[in-house]
């Protein structure tokens, strides 16, 4: 029998697709035990990389993630693909504030353009034909914990922090969070976590359902450490609550800070782990595998479909208002004091104040010290 070979098609909707701040690169598959690689086959890395801006994504960057989820999903010889971030500060922290100070705040309409793009990331996560692992290698916050949902699986180093930003910063979690994270972790933990913007440590996010696995990434002399700032075992508050996973206070802190400052940062258990949930999603039946990703992808699809596009023109909208306050004080403030004043805004929104420059620039001057 003579063996012939298929001529494949070309199904990418471009060439290349390469964006700049998103690096794709293919990784060989490799046995966790033995070390040897299976030939013909190969994992494809995604990886935001704009670490001065902690990862943070700007308009060309979503228009990389998407181009590369679209290619990964046509790459026959991939097994499955691994998001991330460059460095070990931060997976992601969301949309880039600068852009969105300098160009999208007062302009709806652009805002409403870029939200399709947005919306068109998340949705090529959702839909891409390979398992998608999210390997947060450092914070995933705000859009970045949003994008770090939409994947299948997500496995951290315990010295990631989880968490939003939205109504701090002058916006609503609906890129996603609203939708999610509910079924994650419940709605009244969402609603904690979505409205009062405090982070949860790793092993919070992990005891919670938020995350599949975590793994020490602090390294002290030869030896791996847990996160020394979070208390990784439950115990009660004075009012008999029960605690897990928060960060220490006090003479705690003070301690684990010092562990801190011997240690180093070192993501190769980080990189092992995920190794090893790729060799196990790689010894499956490839469409059954398929097929189950899609299957439980539909209870995240059901809220995502129903809510993007009236979330998309909401958060358009808002870029007049708050939008343009809460990410103008981010981007103008220094380290701090990056919000706005809120009791002074909720006091003027009171006393019938229009929302116009003026009051933006009166709430922005008061919280960060200046005379107006």
């Amino acid at each position: 029998m003579t063996e012939t070979t298929l001529d494949f098609k070309q199904h990418d909707l471009v060439e290349d697709g390469q964006q700049q701040g998103v690096r794709y690169e293919t990784v060989p598959l490799v046995d966790p035990v033995s070390g040897s690689t299976a030939g013909g086959l190969h994992t494809v890395w995604i990886t935001l990389d704009n670490p001065s801006q902690l990862n943070s994504y700007t308009t060309d960057m979503v228009k990389g993630v998407i181009l590369g989820m679209r290619r990964a999903s046509n790459d026959r010889a991939c097994v499955a693909v691994v998001f991330t971030g460059t460095g070990t500060r931060a997976f992601c922290t969301g949309g880039n504030t600068q852009e969105y100070a300098e160009y999208y705040a007062g302009r709806p309409e652009e805002y409403r353009q870029y939200m399709r793009l947005f919306n068109d990331m998340v949705t090529a996560i959702l839909h891409c034909d390979k398992p998608v692992i999210c390997r947060v290698n450092g914070m995933r916050i705000a859009g970045g914990q949003e994008i770090g949902m939409a994947c299948d699986f997500s496995v951290a180093q315990d010295m990631a922090l989880f968490g939003q930003a939205g109504p701090r910063h002058g916006s609503a979690p609906d890129g996603g969070s609203t939708d999610f994270l509910p079924l994650f972790v419940g709605v009244e933990a969402a609603m904690e976590s979505c409205t009062l913007c405090e982070h949860w440590s790793a092993h919070k996010a992990k005891r919670l359902g938020l995350i599949t696995d975590l793994v020490p990434g602090l390294r002290v002399g030869d030896e791996f450490v847990t996160n020394p700032m979070a208390v990784t075992e439950h115990w009660l508050d004075d009012c008999g609550n029960v605690v897990y996973g928060e960060p220490k206070h006090g003479e705690e802190r003070v301690c684990a800070k010092e562990v801190l400052a011997k240690g180093e940062v070192d993501l190769s258990r980080l990189d092992a782990r995920v190794g090893e949930l790729i060799w196990k999603l790689a010894h499956t039946m490839p469409g059954c595998l398929a097929k189950t990703v899609e299957s439980v992808r539909k209870h995240k699809l059901q809220h995502w479909d129903k809510n993007r596009e009236t979330n998309r023109a909401w958060l358009a909208l808002n870029m007049m208002t708050e939008g343009r306050a809460g990410f103008r004080a981010f981007h103008e403030g220094t380290k701090g004091c990056r919000e706005a004043d809120f009791l002074l805004l909720r006091r003027l929104l009171a006393e019938g104040r229009d929302w116009d420059e003026t009051l933006v620039d009166n709430v922005l001057a008061q919280a960060h010290g200046r005379q107006q």
